[in-house]
């Protein structure tokens, strides 16, 4: 059982503060990197995941996109912190939440993609023009961030 769980048994439904890190990579090509999501089902996503006692906001992203990806990510930038009223949730069985999302962005990477079903319904490269409408609101904040500092 992981720290969210065993605090959840401690404090029940009640907002709680959930820090975490994702990571937009780009491949060689520009693209880049989403993840279609099985929570919320069929919803794209950045890879990223929540933060572990002990870990730092750098390893949270490089284990949560390994974990998923079956990527190595090297040379991860800040791209911003995420966090506010905005960003608060309520999860399907009532658990709310506020998150705290730190987002890096890298081209830097090795491994082959493998993707873990438990997670992911799909792992695919977008152009930036082609990505998918259903992503993650969050997450498009994030992304537009990213594209704004590319330009």
């Amino acid at each position: 059982m992981g720290y969210i769980e065993d605090l959840r048994k401690l404090v029940g439904h009640r907002p709680v503060i959930l820090p975490g890190a994702v990571a937009i990579i780009l491949d060689e090509k520009g693209r880049i990197l989403l993840q279609q999501r099985t929570h919320p089902k069929g919803a794209w996503g950045i890879p990223g995941g929540l933060m572990e006692l002990g870990e730092s906001t750098e390893e949270v992203a490089k284990r949560e996109v390994y974990e998923e990806t079956g990527l190595i990510m090297d040379h991860l930038q800040l791209l911003n912190v995420y966090s506010g009223p905005q960003y608060f949730s309520v999860a399907a069985n009532g658990d709310e939440y506020y998150s705290v999302s730190i987002c890096y962005y890298t081209n830097e990477f090795s491994g082959e993609i493998r993707m873990d079903s438990s997670e992911s319904m799909e792992l695919q490269f977008f152009y930036p023009e082609d990505m998918p409408d259903n992503i993650v609101k969050t997450h498009r904040i994030m992304l537009n961030d990213f594209l704004s500092l590319a330009k």
